[in-house]
């Protein structure tokens, strides 16, 4: 069996005002930063052979912070996971979205990559490292829509609404005998949780 964890990365700036990310190349914030490391913290209690991480900064940020508390180095970075395109709508606010296009603005074509293209495009790279480390545990580290898209492609009975935490955990399975994948823990972020 292959296990993956799903990463989503640590809060930024634009998160915090609701912007929309897409393939801006945002740093994480303080907070960010500090749920990296908590994360990592967590982690470390577990067994994880290898590293992958979205090439966008704010992914590749939480993956360096998971990779040096482990003990790992990033065993490369992936392009085909980062963030959905959002076209004209990056750096943008709900409000600011409104303002400019009106409240049908989700109508208009924008420039945003499709969700066909992006369940597509995450679930093969994930499909793709499993393939690559079969029996590995591996972590991937990604953004919340592309992650959520994936999900919905390898697992359709997930809730694929569900927006994911900034350093939540998704832990998948994949069956070596039939190729089939399992959820065994979605969207967790318990190692953020004030004691």
């Amino acid at each position: 069996m292959t296990t993956i964890g799903l990463i989503r990365h640590g809060s930024t700036a634009w998160n915090k005002e609701g912007r929309v990310q897409g393939h801006t190349d945002n740093s994480l914030d303080a907070e960010g930063l500090q749920q990296a490391q908590l994360l990592a913290e967590r982690l470390s209690t577990e067994q994880w052979d290898y590293i992958y991480s979205s090439d966008l900064l704010r992914a590749r940020q939480t993956a360096e912070v998971i990779a040096e508390r482990l003990g790992l180095e990033i065993t490369g970075l992936a392009p085909g996971i980062r963030e959905m395109y959002a076209g004209l709508i990056e750096g943008t606010t709900q409000q600011e979205r409104i303002e400019r296009w009106g409240t049908d603005w989700k109508t208009l074509d924008l420039g945003l990559e499709t969700l066909e293209a992006s369940e597509l495009r995450g679930s093969e790279v994930i499909e793709e490292i499993a393939a690559r480390h079969p029996g590995s545990h591996i972590l991937i580290v990604s953004h919340g829509v592309i992650l959520r898209s994936s999900l919905r492609r390898l697992l359709p009975e997930l809730d694929g609404t569900v927006l994911l935490n900034n350093t939540s955990i998704t832990r998948i399975t994949k069956s070596e005998s039939d190729g089939s994948w399992n959820c065994e823990l979605y969207n967790c972020a318990r190692h953020l949780e004030k004691e």
